[in-house]
Parts: C-alpha cells; sequence; structure tokens
C-alpha cells in the first residue's frame, strides 16, 4: 500500500510562487506515474501534472505549462510541483496521486496532449493540501 503525503500549501498572492511536495510513506518512486490535480469549490478534479519517474518524462495541463513545474528528488521518494505566477484561479485543494509500479498510468499523451487525467488511471490518493491565490 502507497502512502502518499502532501506539504507546502498556504495562501499568497497574485504572481507570488509556491512549491508543493508529495512524499512517498515507507516507498520509492522507482517506476511510477506520479500527479498532481486540483479541485476547487463546485468545480470537479483536474489534472495539473505529471511525472513518470522511470524516466523523467513530464506532461502538463495547458493550463498551467510555462508556470508549473513538476520534479522528483534525487532519492525517488518525493515529488515536487514548483508554482509560479499563481493567479486566483489556481485556487484550489492540491491533490497528490500515484499508479501502480512499472506501469504507465496516466503518463502518456495523445494527439501531443496529456490525456492521463481521467481519475481511473490512478490508483493511490493523498489528502490534499490548500493553495489560496488572492487578487
Amino acid at each position: 500500500q502507497v502512502q502518499l503525503v502532501e506539504s507546502g500549501g498556504g495562501s499568497v498572492q497574485a504572481g507570488g510562487s509556491l512549491r508543493l511536495s508529495c512524499a512517498a510513506s515507507g516507498h520509492t518512486y522507482s517506476n511510477k506515474c506520479i500527479g498532481w490535480f486540483r479541485q476547487a469549490p463546485g468545480k470537479e478534479r483536474e489534472g495539473v501534472a505529471a511525472i513518470y519517474t522511470g524516466g523523467g518524462r513530464t506532461y502538463y495541463a495547458d493550463s498551467v505549462k510555462g508556470r508549473f513545474t513538476i520534479s522528483q528528488g534525487n532519492a525517488k521518494t518525493t515529488v515536487y510541483l514548483q508554482m509560479n505566477n499563481l493567479i486566483p484561479e489556481d485556487t484550489a485543494m492540491y491533490y497528490c496521486a500515484a499508479g501502480e509500479e512499472g506501469l504507465p498510468g496516466g503518463c502518456f499523451t495523445y494527439g501531443g496532449s496529456w490525456h492521463g487525467s481521467d481519475l481511473g488511471y490512478w490508483v493511490y490518493w493523498g489528502q490534499g493540501t490548500q493553495v489560496t491565490v488572492s487578487a
């Protein structure tokens, strides 16, 4: 069983930055698809970014390209989401998710865009960390 723990959320003004962390409890991200999702009140959960830890390939939603960067730590126990130039529309609860070891899960593209954000590709979820961006 993989346990994911998010941290790093908070409140910032528009234009500010935050770095979220997703730590795997008692586990390493050897060959997994790890993703970040967010859910604002009254809205569906949406994919933000993903990384396949086996080779480091990254995937992004169009709404965050150029502003957010997903990466993994050297020890492969933590995945980060660096969020720059935040806007009020980024306000949401942010969740970390993981697929099964050795499977691509949600880490794939179709027609040049990331199409792995469907919740069915993701097996393990963290409890979330709140991000609030004020105008």
